[in-house]
């Protein structure tokens, strides 16, 4: 089974599930606002991806913390960050099977489902 983790209403996470769509992928969406995004699940992240590679610098929510915050980032309190506003997170983030994607990269995809 493949899980599409993000946010319903991002842009890139509508691209995504139009591409599963159009290429029949079968997937369940792991919406954060609706069902959480606990800091278990974040560790699990961080097994296949770094806290700077999961978190999204380009995005209104980083932008927005105090420069303290940003400066003073570690691993633990990306993970709480990231709990707390995982919106920050980048998008898509895909398990397929054990298979790790982050990010729309439509050539990945492709190698992974078809």
């Amino acid at each position: 089974m493949t899980t599409l983790f993000g946010i319903n209403n991002c842009d890139t996470i509508k691209k995504t599930k139009k591409w599963f769509d159009d290429h029949n992928v079968d997937y369940q969406f792991h919406d954060y606002k609706k069902l959480d995004c606990s800091e278990q699940l974040i560790k699990q992240f961080l097994e296949h991806f770094s806290y700077q590679e999961l978190i999204n610098t380009r995005g209104t929510t980083w932008r927005k913390l105090p420069d303290s915050v940003k400066s003073s980032l570690d691993r633990k309190s990306a993970i709480t960050l990231m709990h707390e506003q995982p919106s920050m997170i980048k998008r898509p983030l895909i398990n397929s099977e054990g298979s790790w994607l982050l990010g729309f990269n439509e050539k990945q995809l492709e190698d992974l489902f078809i």
